[in-house]
């Protein structure tokens, strides 16, 4: 073979490579989340969705562990410089976040720089409110929202003598029907998950009762705890009372023990309105939910609830092409139509209010009340500053520290009283610490 046919044979082979090669590579966007069950499967699903919708962005969702978990793997990538484009991060850690300076790229600057059409107004305001700041400037993305909620187990409060299409509204009730669903269910009457968002954080939102100061931490990371106040010392006697006898059953400080609804264990049981998703593939028998509770003694109760479940925070530190990737990413999940479906498939709450307003003229809720329990509680009464959220930094270590005091009292090793005044001091010493760091 001659030079000049080497040369035309090399140009083809060339030409033929360059014809099987992609004309550019995707840019893959990693997402590091906290789901698992049913909850991953929507991850997953709405991933590849996306992937689906188009060719120049990969989203890669990726299991990190635990809510707590994954908000330290987060900030310890972010500091080795390989974090994420996406975290998903639970509400307690908002504080955390917009304290690690340099860390996140705040979600509306995000969008406008990426030229993505976004009103901060279109979003519920129940739920951007707790992840922006007092101008109104949205730092995250709103996720997976949620609120706290009382699951039903209709076939125990029949065989019980009770009414399950009457469920009890007060806590008073809520403790009498608790005895009598005892003598069907001897090992626990009621129960709850996330023992101190529950029983302190939505307590004293429902009840338009402050547990800090400075609006609960969001005017100001100079706040100091109020959670030894009469009604949540009340609360905690109540409930050490009930657990003598198995009347309350304490199930831990997660929802490790929410298991014990849908396996019938415990016929009353509080916890996030997300976990519709397993009572309804779980539960063997007829449920439903409803409110929460409130001591009707107290002035102006119930309130309104706050959010739990995640936001979605855009980490710092990378390229143009990646962060036009992330905003095209947050405009799909925007979509009406994936709100609505997302709410009605996972039961958490839609976060555009042209999807709730969709899903309630669809008549959706006449057949599934449920789902739109935890909006009505968020949409009670206009939110004071009391009850429009929660910003303590370090709020994750407190609550492991709240709930520490909560086991103390449970098990009779503190009064009531002597463990909501630790509760307070210890958690009041992680705010210094967790302020003198952000005011460096």
């Amino acid at each position: 073979m001659n030079i000049n046919r080497r040369l035309l044979c090399g140009a083809a082979f060339a030409l033929s490579a360059l014809a099987t090669t992609p004309a550019f590579a995707q840019v893959e966007l990693q997402w590091w989340h906290a789901m698992t069950g049913a909850n991953n499967d929507v991850i997953v699903r709405l991933a590849e969705e996306f992937n689906q919708s188009q060719k120049e962005f990969k989203v890669v969702p990726t299991y990190k562990g635990s809510y707590p978990d994954t908000l330290n793997a987060g900030i310890a990538a972010f500091r080795a410089g390989n974090a994420p484009h996406i975290l998903q991060v639970f509400e307690v850690g908002t504080a955390t976040m917009m304290g690690a300076k340099g860390a996140i790229k705040p979600v509306q600057d995000l969008m406008k720089e990426a030229g993505e059409t976004f009103d901060p107004k279109s979003y519920l305001p129940a739920i951007t409110g707790y992840y922006s700041t007092v101008k109104g400037e949205m730092l995250s993305f709103p996720f997976n929202s949620s609120s706290a909620v009382m699951w039903i187990n209709k076939d125990q409060f029949r065989k019980a003598g009770l009414d399950p299409d009457k469920p009890p509204k007060t806590w008073p009730e809520v403790f009498e029907a608790a005895k009598k669903l005892k003598t069907v269910s001897p090992t626990c009457g009621f129960s709850s998950a996330w023992i101190t968002w529950l029983n302190i954080e939505q307590l004293g939102a429902w009840h338009n009762t402050p547990i800090g100061s400075k609006a609960n931490g969001m005017d100001g990371f100079d706040t100091t705890f109020q959670i030894n106040q009469p009604l949540f010392v009340r609360h905690l006697q109540n409930l050490m009372d009930l657990q003598k006898d198995k009347t309350f059953d304490y199930s831990g400080r997660t929802n490790t023990g929410e298991g014990r609804f849908t396996s019938g264990e415990c016929p009353l049981f509080l916890t996030s309105s997300a976990f519709f998703g397993n009572v309804k593939a779980n539960a063997k028998f007829e449920w439903t939910n409803a409110v929460m509770p409130y001591y009707p003694d107290v002035a102006g109760a119930p309130q309104n609830s706050i959010i739990g479940g995640a936001s979605l925070w855009v980490m710092g530190g990378k390229k143009a092409d990646e962060y036009k990737g992330v905003a095209k990413f947050f405009t799909f999940l925007s979509n009406v139509d994936r709100q609505v479906k997302l709410h009605t498939e996972s039961g958490y709450l839609p976060i555009t209010k042209a999807a709730y307003e969709k899903v309630k003229a669809s008549g959706f809720y006449q057949q599934n009340p449920h789902l739109e329990t935890p909006l009505i509680q968020l949409n009670n009464k206009e939110p004071t500053e009391n009850s429009r959220g929660l910003r303590f930094g370090g709020l994750v270590q407190i609550r492991d520290m709240w709930a520490e005091e909560y086991e103390a009292a449970l098990t009779g090793k503190k009064t009531a009283k002597e463990a909501m005044d630790a509760a307070v001091s210890r958690g009041n010493e992680v705010l210094r610490q967790f302020e003198r760091t952000v005011s460096r």
